[in-house]
């Protein structure tokens, strides 16, 4: 199975992982809705995760494949957050627009 993935070059990881950074970033500044917002969160987090899994199977070393795990648990973290502030926030202006938040300050 080690063998498989080294045939695949590494330019390959590296151009769909930043394709898909991309996308997420874009995501993140032109979508008005929080849920697409913190999807695209998560896009681009496991872009940086396909990423550290492709150098660390690369090179042969387990340190990227760990700094995974931890991308992986923080993710599960902050989608976990997220989406309870999403549902406060749902509750009082009945809107997921990250836009009408703005209310909220007054």
């Amino acid at each position: 199975m080690l063998d498989v993935v080294k045939t695949i070059p590494i330019e390959y990881y590296v151009y769909l992982s930043s394709l898909l950074f991309c996308i997420g970033v874009f995501g993140v500044l032109i979508r008005r809705n929080a849920i697409v917002v913190l999807m695209c969160i998560e896009l681009m987090l496991n872009a940086v995760n396909l990423l550290l899994a492709a150098f660390s199977t690369y090179l042969s070393d387990a340190q990227g494949q760990i700094m995974v795990f931890f991308i992986m648990v923080v993710a599960a973290a902050e989608a976990a957050v997220g989406l309870g502030i999403l549902v406060m926030i749902f509750r009082n202006t009945k809107s997921t627009d990250i836009y009408s938040l703005d209310s909220l300050k007054h």
